[in-house]
């Protein structure tokens, strides 16, 4: 039988980093070593193979914590996970699935939330990511986490910082380059946007490139997708115009996760070209929203530790 190659993958590389790609191409890249306190996706790449997103703040090394996409909270129990200012870590802990296909690949690996002093983990982060393509080269990831404490109950309290972050290159950044912030209400810039609900929220502006000897300027950008099963749906957003965005469902109030009932929440990410229309972005979120909810499970097939089984239909 000719090999087929699969068109999406995930290839783990040394280092506990693994490759997303599609078509041979690698479009991201999971990093989750212990160099740094917490595991984050870089490089996050647009259609044209330029990077989308940028490790750290343009102007200020008090923020080298962006990178790039990643997980974190400012107060678990008072602890600061978000910050470098404080011996909280997050680390992978274990890997379940790498899962290649010609419609989407998955990932699923275990997090846990360590506050620098207990060996043991305070939480375990459940961690799936889908990666779907689109058409010309679009694509869309999808993050499907759930936080089980090892305690009977835990409270992630009241802030702007947590869960999911993204910070974008320098030239997307409205301040340090060309960009725009735009929410799904319609409004634009952080001044506007700033602590309000919004089911979408996109960053868009122009890059070079690097990968062409011209190295030409298109514009391309990252619309970051709340989920309607998210309890704070729509969510209010913590936004900067100096280029950063996140999901705030903590800014009005505490998430409380419990072992009976783990807090879960679902986020995209479209990844697109130019600096797409309302039409485009809603179009995303339906092909979205036709990925199945997973959960991990003891593998049936031979050879196979764990898979993921899909638990609840799309809509």
């Amino acid at each position: 039988m000719p090999l087929m190659p699969a068109r999406c993958e995930m290839l783990p590389l040394p280092s506990r980093q693994v490759s997303l790609r599609i078509d041979g191409r690698e479009v991201a890249r999971w990093h989750a070593a212990e160099d740094a306190p917490r595991p984050f996706l870089f490089p996050l790449n647009g259609p044209s193979g330029a990077c989308l997103t940028r490790m750290g703040h343009p102007g200020a090394a008090n923020h080298d914590h962006h990178r790039s996409v990643w997980f974190a909270h400012s107060k678990l129990l008072g602890i600061d996970f978000w910050s470098e200012n404080s011996l909280a870590r997050i680390r992978q802990t274990e890997w379940f699935v790498y899962e290649d296909g010609a419609d989407q690949a998955a990932m699923a690996v275990r997090l846990g939330w360590f506050d620098g002093h207990n060996p043991a983990p305070l939480i375990e982060q459940e961690t799936i990511l889908i990666l779907r393509p689109l058409e010309n080269g679009e694509y869309l990831l999808d993050w499907q986490l759930k936080f089980v404490p090892r305690s009977d109950q835990i409270e992630f309290q009241q802030t702007n910082f947590g869960f999911l972050a993204v910070r974008v290159v320098k030239s997307i950044s409205a301040v340090f380059g060309g960009g725009q912030l735009t929410g799904s209400t319609g409004l634009k810039g952080e001044k506007a946007l700033f602590s309000q609900p919004a089911r979408w929220m996109d960053y868009s502006g122009p890059v070079v490139v690097e990968t062409d000897p011209q190295r030409p300027i298109v514009t391309e950008g990252v619309t970051y997708l709340d989920c309607p099963q998210n309890a704070t749906y729509p969510s209010k957003w913590h936004v900067r115009d100096d280029g950063w965005m996140g999901c705030a469902p903590c800014m009005d109030g505490v998430q409380v996760t419990t072992k009976a009932a783990p807090l879960v929440l679902r986020y995209g990410l479209f990844i697109h070209r130019d600096a797409a229309p309302e039409s485009r972005i809603e179009a995303a979120i339906a092909a979205w929203q036709m990925i199945p909810v997973y959960q991990v499970v003891k593998g049936t097939r031979p050879h196979h530790q764990w898979e993921l089984q899909g638990i609840a239909p799309p809509p």
